[in-house]
């Protein structure tokens, strides 16, 4: 029997390769141009939907979509791209896309691919948020969430594909870190989380470790309502209003002071807006989300540890002094208030002033006089998980060091519920609470 050692001339093997070379061709796309890293965010505007994307030569910004089970691609939608110049020694170059969908149908599937004629991205598909303020949103929250070790990924990637999130809110510190290797650890990071970012709003807030070249890639990469760049807005979704801020600026004072002062009038007067009375009828449920807690017991000695947070009370160092947000929070009626940075999850009892402020011992959540505070910063990242203070404070109702990510739905206005899922046993909800409160704003704490 003749085995297969079979010699073949240079011609016919020339003639086998051609009829290979379709598939090879198609294996190589117009890298350059090839848009990557696809994300959503909502604008703001009712009836909007912002796509964000990345190439890393100048193209058209072009989004063709189309409501799902229609005739594919039938809209289009065009809009810019910025190039961002990376402030790493190689200073390498890329251009973020931003386009625009409006007239958008509320709750909606469409159909939608980005791009242009030098290269389309893979298609996605979103729902358009319901404007009802009736409507009751579900998120995923987390923090601190790393491309080396990111734990909590693959079972948030499923979760968002199976469609049990209208938005996640990711609430500081990305990638660890976007500008390493002259910001490729940021171009890898956005192609991880577009599994989840390019099928719901990925909302966002900048954390400590976005802070090098003064949160540049943070700022060029995220597209959040407003005109701050990313770094404080807020939006409304269902029943509530979720303001996002930057505890940062009490930080790094080097990129300017003033930054700190802009943010405060802005809450301030983002927060007086939310409690006029037609508006807080609207949306009674008015959320925040910053990077760094005003509490917290774990025993790195971090700010929050020492119990006299700069984010909680402020600044005696600067001049002026630099105001904190607990007071401005407290005096505006503030209901839950979500942090990250602590890598571990620790849920407050309702607290004020250092002291607990339960709604009754048996229902502590039931009205509550001060708000919740919930920390969720172990969705997974190079430098693991924090470790507890064996002695925490009264205010410390719930802790937990497993890898993991808060679930929220705002049920309707006087019902919300919060869980928290450890990635460590298989997706088991290891805690949760409802949130009731029969009165919102100020009124709510007497």
């Amino acid at each position: 029997m003749v085995c297969c050692d079979v010699k073949m001339s240079p011609l016919y093997a020339a003639a086998a390769l051609s009829l290979f070379a379709p598939l090879f061709a198609l294996a190589v796309p117009p890298i350059r141009t090839q848009p990557e890293q696809v994300h959503l965010s909502y604008p703001g505007i009712p009836a909007a939907m912002v796509v964000t994307w990345t190439t890393f030569d100048k193209a058209e910004s072009t989004v063709e979509f189309g409501l799902l089970g229609g005739r594919l691609f039938d809209m289009t939608a065009t809009g810019n791209a910025t190039l961002f110049v990376d402030s790493g020694l190689e200073k390498r170059t890329m251009y973020i896309h931003r386009v625009t969908l409006t007239s958008l149908k509320p709750g909606t599937t469409y159909m939608y691919h980005c791009g242009s004629d030098l290269g389309w991205s893979d298609v996605f598909t979103f729902s358009a948020l319901n404007e009802s303020t009736a409507f009751s949103p579900r998120l995923a929250l987390y923090g601190d969430l790393g491309n080396e070790n990111p734990q909590s990924l693959a079972r948030l990637q499923k979760e968002t594909q199976l469609g049990m999130y209208d938005a996640i809110l990711h609430i500081g510190d990305f990638a660890y870190d976007m500008h390493e290797d002259n910001a490729r650890i940021g171009d890898e990071f956005m192609r991880q989380i577009q599994s989840i970012a390019a099928y719901v709003p990925y909302m966002t807030c900048p954390g400590n470790h976005e802070s090098t070249y003064n949160f540049s890639n943070y700022r060029s990469r995220f597209s959040m309502p407003g005109q701050t760049e990313s770094l404080w807005y807020s939006w409304n979704v269902g029943p509530a209003h979720i303001i996002s801020l930057s505890t940062e600026v009490y930080f790094y004072l080097e990129f300017g002071l003033e930054l700190l002062f802009r943010q405060y009038e802005w809450l301030k007067k983002d927060l007086e807006e939310a409690n006029r009375p037609e508006k807080r009828a609207e949306h009674p449920w008015i959320i925040t989300m910053g990077h760094r807690p005003m509490y917290c017991s774990d025993d790195d000695q971090d700010d929050c540890t020492t119990f006299d947070s700069y984010v909680r009370r402020g600044r005696n160092d600067t001049k002026p002094l630099a105001p904190g947000l607990e007071d401005l929070f407290y005096t505006h009626g503030v209901d839950v208030e979500l942090w990250a940075h602590e890598h571990t999850y620790e849920r407050l009892w309702p607290v004020y002033g250092d002291k607990v402020y339960n709604g009754s011992t048996e229902q502590p959540y039931v009205n509550p006089k001060a708000p919740v505070h919930i920390i969720t910063g172990s969705a997974g990242c190079r430098e693991r998980t924090d470790h507890f203070n064996p002695n925490p404070k009264e205010w410390s109702a719930f802790r937990s060091t497993d890898y993991g990510y808060t679930r929220m739905n705002v049920v309707n206005s006087t019902h919300l519920y919060l869980e928290q899922v450890s990635d460590d046993q298989h997706g088991k909800v290891i805690d949760s609470i409802w949130v009731v409160k029969e009165k919102h704003g100020i009124s709510a704490w007497i």
